[in-house]
């Protein structure tokens, strides 16, 4: 069906009405003839002689050759409809109506040919996910629980055992016996009750070639390494919490992985990771708490054998923690650094004797440097704001259990009563630790998919020596002899 229209003024206004209801559908023929409203112009120019009608001609006869090359390269066909716009020698412009059913058709043909090309991009398709997406695991878990904690009756609550972790993260305690004030201390007498709370959502990313990173934000009252818990409703004294307020997240892990490609992972695995990550020593709580993460750097792999034995080992170095850059930050002399460290490492092997059972044995050494306390050089406090010399010794994380000693080495002068006043003391680990750990799992599978695991760990801390922490030990509990009023 065609249109005819004469170049006059009172048809201009209806034509251009007409042909811009047929431009989109037009638009996506793409392999049509020569738009319709191009055409229009070309006659209006004609009429107005702007130009003349054998360039008129040359330029529709240019865009319609164009647009025949756009058809063949697209391989499009075009309804037989749709015919070519053009503009008599009289002015009269031919315009080709589109039919509905062709313009639903020209409309189904383009969808598919760009979800084709999505797909073979990489970025879409039908029922199928983007292949960026298949590299990225989101997970996360929630633990709700309501816990009690009993005491037995007839413990300590003199104030004997004090809380050094308590002393040891805020303000020295004054030991003088000037101070008739208890230092901090643990609940050892009176039944808690608590609900509690973990939330914890992390991402795993495949970057390609070896490479993976991952993140996980988590709760927790405070930076504890050994919880994540939140306690609901937490009472002052270092957790948060509490009249309803809000609770923080915490950068749980965040750490990036390297796997050499061309290794096959059915018979040798390394992986090589930085940042913050989980345990990577075949280890259990006895030494390493649940959900302790692990800063720094480590190296895992193992080898499959012939014989049913895998190999493996594990490699790492830790920091534990790093000086101050400021240390001490109120005294314009700084004081050597003390960073600590915990180098690691494990070899063993897993022996899969048949389908039903598999054991594991490992040996492993972890070597701590300067965690032990060291003695300050000689110093005066006049307050607790004073700083010694390795106050940076101090552990800034320590829970029951650790044998104490004294760090500063205050001077008796006039100044504080010839040692009887002004004695603001932080405390350092006592002993050296260098530990051995043995780690055994025999895995019984009869029961698939239920498996029942023997699982043993064996640690002796190589560096221990009683002499050597009994002169300078403040929390022995033993029985009191004539020369220790604490016991040893």
């Amino acid at each position: 069906m065609f249109y005819t229209i004469r170049p006059k003024t009172r048809l201009l206004a209806g034509a251009a009405v007409l042909l811009a209801s047929l431009a989109p559908a037009l638009a996506l023929a793409q392999t049509a003839s020569p738009d319709p409203a191009n055409a229009l112009l070309i006659a209006i120019l004609v009429k107005r002689g702007v130009i003349s009608r054998s360039d008129a001609d040359s330029i529709m006869h240019e865009v319609a050759a164009e647009q025949e090359e756009a058809k063949a390269q697209a391989a499009v066909p075009v309804p037989s409809t749709v015919t070519t716009s053009s503009v008599s020698p009289d002015g009269t412009i031919h315009v080709t109506y589109v039919p509905k059913i062709v313009r639903d058709q020209i409309t189904r043909q383009v969808k598919n040919e760009v979800l084709a090309q999505e797909q073979a991009q990489g970025y879409a398709a039908p029922d199928q996910m983007p292949d960026w997406v298949r590299h990225v695991r989101i997970y996360g878990d929630f633990r709700a629980r309501y816990e009690t904690d009993l005491f037995p009756k007839g413990n300590d609550n003199s104030g004997a055992f004090p809380n050094f972790n308590a002393v040891n993260t805020g303000s020295p305690y004054d030991t003088s016996t000037a101070n008739n004030n208890f230092p901090p201390s643990n609940n050892v007498d009176q039944n808690r009750t608590r609900f509690r709370i973990r939330a914890r959502l992390g991402v795993d990313a495949d970057l390609g070639d070896g490479f993976e990173v991952g993140f996980r934000l988590a709760t927790g009252e405070n930076d504890s390494p050994v919880s994540e818990n939140q306690t609901l409703g937490g009472a002052p004294g270092g957790a948060q919490g509490g009249d309803f307020s809000k609770y923080a997240i915490w950068i749980d892990r965040a750490h990036i992985d390297y796997s050499p490609p061309f290794l096959d992972p059915n018979v040798a695995k390394l992986t090589i990771s930085v940042g913050r990550f989980d345990n990577p020593f075949f280890s259990t709580n006895l030494l390493f708490a649940d959900d302790l993460g692990f800063d720094g750097i480590a190296a895992d792999g193992s080898y499959k054998l012939d014989d049913g034995v895998t190999p493996f080992f594990t490699l790492g170095a830790f920091p534990i923690y790093n000086t101050d850059f400021n240390f001490a930050s109120n005294q314009p002399a700084k004081y050597a650094s003390h960073d600590k460290y915990m180098f690691g490492a494990q070899g063993g092997a897993e022996w899969k004797i048949d389908d039903d059972y598999t054991a594991k044995l490992a040996v492993a050494n972890y070597a701590y440097t300067n965690v032990t306390g060291k003695l300050s050089a000689p110093c005066t406090v006049l307050s607790a704001a004073d700083p010694c010399s390795t106050d940076d010794d101090r552990p800034s994380f320590a829970q029951n259990g650790n044998t104490y000693m004294a760090l500063r080495d205050i001077v008796a002068n006039t100044a504080n009563s010839n040692g009887t006043t002004n004695q603001y003391q932080y405390f350092g680990l006592a002993s050296n630790f260098d530990d051995l750990a043995l780690d055994g799992e025999f895995d019984l599978s009869n029961f698939d998919p239920t498996h029942l695991w023997v699982v043993g760990e064996y640690v002796k801390n190589l560096a221990f020596k009683k002499s050597d922490i009994a002169s300078k030990a403040v929390n022995n509990r033993g029985p009191v002899t004539a020369t220790s009023a604490t016991g040893d």
